[in-house]
């Protein structure tokens, strides 16, 4: 496979770390979350979750396929150091607190995302995502 498209693998990952990184760039009195109670945490888990998905897809498909525990492992630390970044960055936002609450509520999102690869993707039968210049 071309480099290039291994590095296509890279461009959800990218997006999703951006998009965090500008919510979590809103001051405080920009955001208007629904008056839920845990919703806060509810959404940083689902964030991280996403983020250990597309971590996961930029690992190559054979890779993949095998589910090996360094590759959840390493997934999982990825997202809980980026989570430890968003963190600080939020610390120095108008109206933002750092908290180990969101830091818990990230790596719980993760590890949910890795353990649902583990659990529902049996090895060597995950249903291969067609990738440019691969022949079938």
């Amino acid at each position: 496979m071309k480099t290039g498209h291994r590095l296509l693998r890279f461009v959800p990952v990218i997006l999703v770390m951006g998009t965090i990184f500008l919510l979590s760039h809103q001051t405080g009195s920009d955001i208007q979350l629904p008056r839920v109670p845990g919703i806060d945490k509810l959404l940083h888990a689902l964030a991280y979750g996403v983020l250990a998905g597309t971590a996961v897809y930029a690992f190559p498909p054979g890779t993949r396929r095998r589910r090996t525990l360094g590759v959840g492992l390493a997934v999982m630390v990825f997202c809980l150091l980026h989570g430890l970044a968003d963190e600080f960055h939020q610390s120095f936002i108008p109206g933002r607190t750092a908290g180990w609450a969101d830091l818990a509520a990230d790596a719980a999102g993760s590890m949910l995302a890795v353990y649902g690869w583990f659990r529902f993707s049996a090895p060597g039968t995950m249903v291969p995502v067609k990738e440019p210049g691969i022949r079938s």
